[in-house]
């Protein structure tokens, strides 16, 4: 059992080319896991986790409804932004600059194998990362992601969750708000929820801008103690 997690920053990088590299890590443990199962050896399996920022970006989840973007592919191009359909749970949602999103590739034969546990523990470490700026995240019923005044009429949304995992290994992941132009989120219908905002934890705070390395690093220590792994 092997809870080291390989850590990597990827700074700004294009989404098809870190989904792609995501695809390549992924593959490399489940390999693995198929070589010790054919071969009765017990290799150890690697853990990553990636953090990112991308260009702008919509992405659509495979049970998700195209309907929910808004934006001809005209429109998609004015704007300077791409979309893709792609492989992980949940709706459409947007990624760009002021993001930060997160993708742990873990094998969670490592940790737990439970998806529903290891979904609510990626929205501990988010809740755990908002309280620290004194901010009171949320879960809400039915929904996956953080969220702000829960069962009011202002509830809004301010992190996505979205995963795909196989074999008991996971990628994709989440994203979290912190600097971000909401402007984007009008294009589409997020998660595929009709009626509810979208924050950013500046907006929250009434600043300008929050300092991203210093969120990116409360999210790793919350990570590693609910996770009981150490980063390398």
């Amino acid at each position: 059992m092997n809870k080291n997690i390989q850590f990597q920053d990827l700074g700004l990088k294009d989404y098809k080319a870190t989904w792609e590299y995501q695809e390549e890590l992924f593959k490399g443990i489940v390999d693995l896991k198929i070589k010790n199962r054919r071969e009765e050896t017990n290799l150890q399996t690697p853990n990553y986790f990636l953090f990112v920022e991308h260009p702008h970006v919509y992405t659509l989840g495979k049970s998700g409804d195209l309907e929910n973007l808004l934006l001809s592919e005209k429109q998609l191009e004015i704007k300077g932004a791409t979309f893709y359909k792609i492989n992980r749970g949940g709706d459409i949602t947007y990624h760009g600059p002021g993001q930060i999103v997160g993708y742990p590739i873990l094998d969670l034969d490592n940790f737990f194998t439970d998806i529903h546990k290891y979904l609510r523990f990626l929205e501990e470490v988010i809740i755990l990362t908002l309280a620290d700026y004194n901010v009171k995240g949320a879960r809400s019923d039915g929904e996956t992601g953080v969220w702000l005044d829960v069962g009011t009429p202002f509830a809004r949304k301010i992190c996505a969750l979205g995963v795909r995992a196989s074999r008991w290994v996971t990628m994709h992941g989440f994203a979290l708000n912190v600097n971000s132009d909401l402007g984007y989120f009008d294009n589409i219908i997020p998660c595929g929820i009709k009626g509810k905002a979208v924050t950013s934890l500046n907006v929250e705070l009434g600043v300008e801008k929050v300092n991203e390395q210093e969120v990116k690093d409360r999210i790793l220590k919350h990570f590693s103690e609910l996770f009981e792994s150490k980063f390398f």
